[in-house]
């Protein structure tokens, strides 16, 4: 068993590790928004348990343990996410906090059993591959909608900021998960982008764009 400031501490590390060879203790800080001092006493424990590779001032990587827990509690978070939304109906802005209580259960049998309820989805609502039951994870090949060349369409797909005003705000343009859009064009003034959706024609701004994850 491990306490949930551990479990935290693995799973922050290991998305950082998605973008990064190692991760520094600033940042594993920022993720969890905790101080560095709190972070380098986990740190120093979660490598007594080898759950990490720790030296000071030369960052973080995961154990094959370590990641192995990581890997454990992102299934869980992502399958439960996939179950508020799915099944009782919740928004997908609304599901992350819950989530984030959710996944600290320890029961694999229960897990196994949601998963197997659901059908085995292989995404969450916000397009984020779930890991199966031994961990092995089918990503989709994604980019962001501002590298979509201007009269090309893509398949909306997953979402780089999880936060709810972004997920609300895609909500009400009707930029969700499924849903086609093609680039029309970039505007000169501010440099928004220009697209179609649904024969509608409008504008998002850049940052929109960047967190707009289309299927490629």
């Amino acid at each position: 068993m491990h306490s949930f400031t551990e479990e935290n501490h693995l799973k922050a590390i290991y998305h950082l590790l998605l973008r990064a060879q190692s991760a520094t203790t600033n940042d594993i800080a920022a993720a969890l928004g905790t101080k560095a001092a709190s972070v380098t006493d986990m740190l120093k424990k979660l490598a007594d348990k080898k759950l990490i590779n720790y030296a000071r001032y030369q960052g973080v990587t995961l154990t094959p343990d370590g990641e192995r827990i990581a890997v454990s509690i992102v299934r869980k978070h992502r399958l439960w996410e996939h179950f508020l939304v799915d099944k009782l109906k919740f928004k997908w802005d609304e599901v992350h906090d819950m989530a984030e209580e959710l996944e600290h259960i320890s029961s694999t049998e229960l897990i196994n059993r949601l998963d197997e309820f659901m059908g085995y989805p292989q995404f969450d609502p916000h397009g984020d591959p779930i890991p199966d039951c031994d961990g092995r994870i089918n990503d989709q090949r994604l980019q962001s909608a501002l590298l979509l060349a201007q009269n090309h369409s893509g398949k909306i797909a997953g979402v780089a900021d999880h936060s709810p005003a972004f997920l609300q705000y895609l909500e009400k343009a009707q930029l969700t998960i499924g849903q086609t859009i093609t680039i029309t064009g970039i505007t000169d003034y501010d440099l928004s982008v220009k697209l179609n959706n649904n024969n509608k024609e409008f504008n998002i701004s850049r940052e929109v764009a960047k967190n707009l994850l289309i299927l490629v």
